[in-house]
């Protein structure tokens, strides 16, 4: 490995968010392509729903000890999810097998961790107004850094099957694979 390859920046999605407003009502449900969405469709249509509090308002809500979520749409191409954080709530370790995804962070700060084998977890906080999206190799970890957070996370293809991971006896990383209903948590 060529040692520019060992000092460049990590290529961390969330590091690239971006402001929500300038793509809010650029694509909506309404007007969806009827195929898979691309990265930078996903943060369009993320941003659009986002903007529009009066569509999912009624549905937020926090729980410390269970994250609280609400499907908001789902078809053949894309789904899309209301998830409502507090600081005890994270996801653990996973990935979205073979689904890109785009996170617009509506209210609150996310935290989101990448697993980096040379230096650990490499943190990034997304606050309020804030959107990124990533493809279906990423893996990282998710929680909310401040009570009353919320998030609309849209993923396509849509998800069926998720990896959860976790450190094991002597430091070996493991994959378990979850069904996307299900709710991720830590499991190291």
């Amino acid at each position: 490995m060529a040692s520019s390859q060992l000092t460049a920046a990590p290529s961390v999605p969330a590091r690239r968010a971006e402001p929500q407003e300038p793509l809010a009502g650029t694509l909506d449900l309404e007007s969806l392509p009827g195929r898979p969405l691309s990265e930078p469709e996903l943060r369009r249509l993320t941003a659009t729903l986002a903007s529009r509090r009066e569509a999912w308002t009624h549905l937020v809500a926090f729980d410390s000890q269970d994250r609280v979520y609400a499907s908001l749409y789902r078809d053949a191409h894309v789904d899309v999810w209301l998830l409502c954080w507090t600081p005890d709530n994270d996801t653990g370790w996973h990935d979205h097998d073979i689904s890109s995804g785009a996170v617009a962070v509506v209210s609150g700060e996310l935290v989101e961790n990448n697993l980096s084998v040379q230096g650990g977890a490499l943190e990034t906080r997304v606050h309020g107004g804030e959107v990124f999206s990533f493809g279906p190799d990423h893996i990282h970890r998710l929680n909310g850094a401040e009570a009353g957070s919320v998030s609309v996370h849209a993923y396509s293809p849509p998800l069926w099957r998720m990896g959860q991971y976790a450190v094991g006896d002597g430091g070996v990383l493991r994959r378990l694979s979850v069904s996307y209903a299900d709710e991720l948590r830590p499991i190291d």
